[in-house]
């Protein structure tokens, strides 16, 4: 598998978290490590909401949203963040369609999921604060089949707090999941290929 229009290999799911942006450095070297693996391998990364996710709950602590508005706002703040992730990681093409990720993998290495339509198509997830973008990349990476999902974390985080209460009953039994805290980025690599 070579260079962009890779169409061979497992697929990996990567989350990047949108809480990278407030940390320095943390979003280019993770975008930069992402831009390298996708020349060889076949990655869909979901964004996470990040500043934009806070700003739909700082709007919903002063003004009355019903769970439904702020769970499609929250799903919204993700493809905001999708277009931030496309323009740093060289090469990748963003997708709102997921019949048009195989084909965007195929041609640009790596496709990054704006998935707001998807979400709303497919409705599987409750509409609460409880739900977080680990659970949409868990349910993302389960309907693509995916060998394996990696969700990275602005700093190490273990236990039951690592990922949000829903985050197990979407996770697809038997499929191998790593946390990753940015800093520790460089292990990557090595996650992707251990991927079967």
């Amino acid at each position: 598998m070579t260079g962009p229009g890779a169409s061979e290999g497992p697929l990996v799911v990567i989350k990047i978290g949108g809480g990278l942006s407030a940390v320095p450095g943390a979003l280019d070297s993770v975008c930069s490590t992402v831009s390298e693996l996708g020349r060889t391998q076949r990655i869909v990364v979901v964004p996470g909401g990040g500043p934009f996710a806070d700003q739909v709950r700082a709007f919903e602590a002063s003004h009355v949203l019903t769970a439904d508005a702020a769970h499609w706002m929250a799903i919204l703040a993700m493809d905001q963040y999708a277009h931030v992730l496309t323009e740093r990681i060289l090469g990748a093409a963003m997708v709102e369609d997921p019949g048009a990720i195989e084909e965007t993998i195929g041609r640009a290495g790596v496709a990054v999921l704006a998935p707001s339509r998807w979400m709303r198509a497919a409705d599987v997830l409750p509409h609460n604060w409880q739900v977080t973008s680990d659970s949409v990349a868990a349910f993302v990476a389960g309907a693509l089949d995916a060998a394996r999902l990696v969700l990275v974390k602005p700093a190490s985080v273990e236990g039951a707090t690592a990922v949000d209460p829903c985050f197990r009953s979407v996770l697809p039994a038997g499929l191998p999941y790593t946390l990753l805290p940015w800093d520790r980025i460089g292990e990557l690599a090595r996650l992707l290929e251990a991927a079967p």
